[in-house]
């Protein structure tokens, strides 16, 4: 892989970032911004502005003079407010002053995961295709991303056996995006439960991208970490991006 840099640039840039792929995606986005008569499906994106109510709230907190810095965590009561929402959506209890963390939108938050649980060369169980970031966060951090392919025959989900028969002596969490960026793949609750039962099986981290959970259609979803036995063992990243119009706002948790 090539990060894009040229060469003379090269040299300045760690190897690891140096192996880095430029996203492929992301030149396709390009392409069609270049291109008339074409309604680009590309970007995770709602198509309105944020609410009027939310952009009051931060407006009136900035006139106030709330601009200084917060505490590493987050604003108190964000994280409190945050612990209430966690528990109305997903039935979970999480203590809002040492189990939440206020980061710039969910991707920060998947970079200081990876940072924080992996040494050289550990592995991160995660589905392909998925978000493009995922296998990046994980190179970023020393590890290596284990991928399993997945196919509209089988609606993208990725089963229990897959995972299992890619366990290592090296792997230190498995990665899910569901309901899933780019398929839209909503995962059963039977499939997520047998996928717990191999998390808790061989003691491995369970690391959840919640975002898109609201933005479902005639179908349920779970969030594994509300399955019994598997709060302890799931890191459940999410933000306000998506299901409240807030893209631009780069908030995440």
């Amino acid at each position: 892989m090539n990060s894009g840099y040229d060469d003379k640039n090269s040299r300045l840039i760690s190897d690891r970032v140096n192996s880095i792929a430029p996203s492929g995606i992301r030149k396709f986005f390009d392409l069609l911004n270049s291109m008339e008569g074409v309604i680009s499906l590309g970007i995770g994106e709602p198509d309105y502005t944020t609410p009027w109510h939310i952009r009051e709230a931060a407006i009136y907190s900035m006139e106030k003079g709330m601009t200084m810095y917060t505490s590493n965590s987050g604003i108190p009561e964000v994280r409190q407010e945050l612990s209430r929402y966690l528990k109305k959506r997903f039935d979970l209890e999480y203590d809002w002053r040492s189990e939440l963390l206020i980061t710039v939108g969910v991707s920060e938050a998947l970079d200081l995961v990876m940072r924080a649980i992996l040494n050289p060369g550990d592995e991160v169980i995660l589905p392909d295709p998925s978000y493009v970031s995922y296998p990046a966060c994980v190179h970023l951090a020393g590890g290596v991303p284990v991928s399993i392919p997945t196919y509209e025959e089988n609606d993208f989900e990725i089963s229990a056996s897959d995972i299992e028969a890619r366990i290592t002596p090296k792997t230190k969490a498995i990665l899910l995006g569901y309901p899933a960026n780019p398929t839209g793949a909503v995962m059963p609750l039977e499939k997520l439960g047998k996928i717990a039962e191999v998390a808790r099986k061989h003691d491995i981290l369970m690391i959840v991208d919640e975002i898109y959970s609201q933005l479902i259609y005639g179908v349920k979803h779970t969030c594994i970490a509300a399955l019994p036995g598997m709060q302890e063992h799931t890191v459940l990243l999410n933000g306000f991006s998506k299901s409240f119009a807030m893209t631009g706002w780069r908030i995440g948790y």
